[in-house]
């Protein structure tokens, strides 16, 4: 099995504030009188009540529930995951910090592949890790990360930890349940598989027995940012077997999911019609926005997420039509990696199958079959 840090096994570090919410349900009622956590101190909030609401002001005064247990229940119910393999924390950025502070140490290895979601490559050097890249494995019609390339790297440097997002920001690939589980059984036995799945609401199979599995050795990450709306409020979760998640509330900053964030995401999940219907919108314009620009002759790389990534004949060429839309006030994602800098990647939004929206890249394409 993986390990952890030597710092981190034994009694290890405790949170020294695990918060009035979790303190109530171990006492079994509540305390309305607060006056040890420095939480509100009888601000009135008439600037904010005036601009928000009274609704929005009683969120502000005490500090979110550490063990966002009303976000867990109603994520357990609604996708019959256990309660106590799910972990809830800042937005899936945060959690893979988190997961890295869990499992390594400086100077230990990862691996990644080349061009992926950059973040997990920022967080990982800052902690101090040694960062391998395989690349991105590439044919007609494919741009997928090279499962064989990062189980080899995993194994020739005896890593401790495999970065995978699936579905794959920026490609939009999707490797099936059985790929996923091949390239566990790959790794080191001491090595981990952090698998991003913040597109995973996009996949046709999004609920399946397999996407809601705590499986041993891997930390999945989920996100409310995509199919639920909430990016600006940075919430998400993990899921894994809850020895894990154990370690990881040890080096967890505890209150970093806000009350106010807390209470907007259980709303929007005692709301699962209208994020069904979401995603479902979202998936007709995916396809609608490739199938246009097929039509145009476009390479268009298939995808399992919220977007389509266009494959164009070079990265200067990218970096034209990038500028272009830029000038028009249109904002496209370019992949910054140099090995995947003639990639387009455009969000499936409305505002994208306008007429005339995107006729920068149009005319490249078509001047380009």
């Amino acid at each position: 099995m993986p390990r952890y840090p030597e710092h981190l096994t034994g009694e290890g570090p405790h949170n020294p504030f695990p918060g009035i919410k979790v303190l109530e349900r171990k006492l079994g009622h509540a305390i309305p009188y607060q006056m040890g956590s420095n939480e509100g101190l009888d601000m009135p909030h008439r600037a904010l009540r005036k601009h928000f609401g009274d609704a929005l002001a009683a969120h502000v005064y005490s500090y979110g529930d550490a063990e966002a247990l009303g976000i867990r229940k109603r994520l357990s119910a609604q996708q019959g995951m256990p309660l106590e393999t799910l972990l809830v924390d800042a937005g899936a950025d945060s959690l893979m910090a988190l997961a890295l502070r869990t499992t390594c140490e400086p100077g230990e290895t990862v691996v990644s592949t080349a061009g992926t979601y950059p973040t997990f490559g920022y967080f990982a050097k800052g902690q101090g890790c040694q960062l391998i890249e395989p690349s991105y494995f590439e044919a007609p019609g494919v741009l997928a990360p090279d499962l064989d390339a990062l189980a080899k790297a995993a194994q020739d440097a005896d890593a401790r930890l495999v970065y995978l997002a699936n579905p794959d920001n920026p490609s939009g690939h999707l490797h099936s349940d059985s790929a996923i589980l091949k390239l566990r059984d790959a790794l080191p036995d001491t090595c981990w598989l952090l698998l991003d799945e913040a597109y995973g609401d996009f996949r046709d199979d999004a609920g399946s027995e397999f996407t809601t599995r705590a499986i041993p050795g891997v930390i999945r990450l989920r996100t409310l940012s995509k199919a639920h709306g909430l990016a600006g409020l940075r919430i998400g979760y993990a899921i894994a077997e809850p020895d894990v998640l154990a370690m990881m509330m040890k080096v967890r900053i505890h209150y970093a999911v806000s009350t106010f964030t807390q209470a907007a995401a259980e709303v929007v999940l005692d709301h699962p019609d209208e994020v069904n219907q979401h995603v479902t919108d979202v998936k007709a314009r995916r396809e609608q926005l490739a199938e246009h620009f097929r039509a145009l002759g476009a390479d268009v790389l298939p995808s399992a997420t919220n977007f389509i990534g266009i494959r164009l004949p070079s990265a200067e060429l990218a970096a034209e039509v990038h500028q272009q839309l830029l000038a028009d006030g249109v904002l496209v994602a370019r992949l910054a990696h140099p090995a995947l800098a003639n990639v387009i990647r455009i969000t499936a939004v409305q505002t994208a199958l306008e007429t005339g929206r995107l006729a920068a890249l149009e005319n490249a394409i078509q001047a380009q079959a």
